[in-house]
């Protein structure tokens, strides 16, 4: 991961087709602008992340795992507290 200290109003590049400038910094904020063709797509990392556990919890469930935990689980001994 390369780290570098931008202010306000400077930018770096990401080789001859994406400039990046950091437009705004406002405590613990920091305001991008970001130029890049568009064929290249730009998603926040949370929204990434958010999204590929929709999908991964929108999978259709295997039935015979189903099963084999529900029988699983009636072997566990019961625990009176």
């Amino acid at each position: 991961m390369l780290v570098m200290k931008r202010r306000a109003g400077e930018g770096f590049a990401i080789g001859d087709d994406i400039e990046i400038e950091v437009l705004e910094v406002a405590g613990t904020r920091v305001k991008l602008g970001i130029v890049a063709p568009d064929s290249i797509v730009i998603v926040r990392k949370e929204a990434r992340a958010t999204r590929e556990e929709n999908l991964t919890a929108a999978r259709p469930i295997d039935p015979n795992g189903i099963a084999a935990l529900v029988h699983r689980l009636q072997r566990q001994p019961k625990i009176i507290p």
